[in-house]
C-alpha cells in the first residue's frame, strides 16, 4: 500500500490547524465558557479533534477495519500499563507507549492514541476537568514524536528516543498539565503563583520522564519491530 503519512498541501494545513488551534482552544473555552463542570463534553470534543488529523491521511478510502485495530491495542497497552503501576505516582509507561505509535505509525496515529489512552485510563484513575489537558498533552508528545522521527529525520534508534522521550515529557506534557492546575485551583492566577505551580510541577515532571526513559529503553525496539512486521504483512499505515 502507499504510504499515506505523508503531509502536505492542504491537508497539512487542516491537521496543524486541529491540533494546534483547535484543540487548544476547546480545552480553553472548557475553562473559560464551561467552568470546568462538563468534562466529559469538553473531552469527547478533544477525542474528535484527534480523530480529524487521522482520518485525513487516508483520503479517498475509509480505513481498514485491521488499522484502527492496532490503534485499539496501542491504546489499550497504554491503559494497562497505566493501570499496572497505579502503586508508583507518576511513574508510568504511557508516554512511552504514546511515541512508539507515533515513530512506528505516523503523527496522526500518535496524536490518536495519546488522546485516547488518557480518556479510557481515566475511566479507572478518575475524570475530571484534567482530563482534556492529559488527552492534549500525550497527544502533542505523540504527534512530535511522528514528526521527529519520520523517515530521514531522527534515526528511529534508542539513542535518540531516550532523549526525545525525556524532553517531550518534561517541556511539552509537564507544562501542560501544570498549567491545568494553575487554571483549575487559581481562578486568578498571578505570576508568583504561575512561578510555584510550575516549580512545584519540576520533581513530577522529573519521575514522569525517567520513567519514559526507562520504558523507552525497554520496549521502544521489540515495540516497533512488531509494528512494523505488522505493517509489512498486512499492508497497514505507513509513516514513510
Amino acid at each position: 500500500m502507499a504510504a499515506i503519512h505523508r503531509l502536505g498541501g492542504a491537508r497539512a494545513w487542516v491537521t496543524a490547524g486541529l491540533i494546534f488551534l483547535v484543540t487548544p482552544a476547546v480545552v480553553a473555552a472548557g475553562v473559560v465558557l464551561l467552568g470546568d463542570r462538563r468534562y466529559y463534553l469538553v473531552s469527547m470534543a478533544v477525542l474528535v479533534c484527534a480523530l480529524g488529523p487521522f482520518a485525513l491521511v487516508f483520503e479517498n478510502r475509509r480505513p481498514q477495519a485491521r488499522e484502527l485495530v492496532i490503534l485499539a491495542v496501542l491504546t489499550a497497552i497504554g491503559v494497562a500499563g497505566r493501570e499496572a503501576f497505579f502503586m508508583l505516582p507518576h511513574f508510568k509507561p504511557v508516554a512511552a507507549i504514546v511515541i512508539i505509535t507515533g515513530v512506528a505509525l505516523g503523527p496522526e496515529a500518535g496524536f490518536l492514541v495519546g488522546a485516547a489512552t488518557a480518556f479510557v485510563s481515566n475511566f479507572l484513575f478518575g475524570q475530571g476537568p484534567w482530563t482534556p489537558w492529559q488527552m492534549f498533552g500525550f497527544g502533542l508528545v505523540g504527534f512530535a514524536a511522528g514528526l521527529a522521527f519520520r523517515p530521514g529525520r531522527l534515526p528511529r534508534r534508542r539513542l535518540a528516543l531516550v532523549p526525545f522521550g525525556a524532553v517531550a515529557v518534561f517541556a511539552v506534557y509537564g507544562p501542560i498539565v501544570d498549567t491545568c492546575a494553575l487554571v483549575m485551583f487559581y481562578p486568578e492566577p498571578t505570576a508568583a503563583l504561575a512561578v510555584a505551580v510550575y516549580a512545584a510541577g519540576v520533581p513530577v515532571n522529573l519521575i514522569h520522564a525517567a520513567a519514559t526513559v526507562l520504558f523507552l529503553l525497554v520496549l521502544a525496539r521489540p515495540m516497533i519491530a512488531k509494528i512494523q512486521r505488522v505493517q509489512l504483512k498486512y499492508g497497514l499505515m505507513d509513516p514513510g
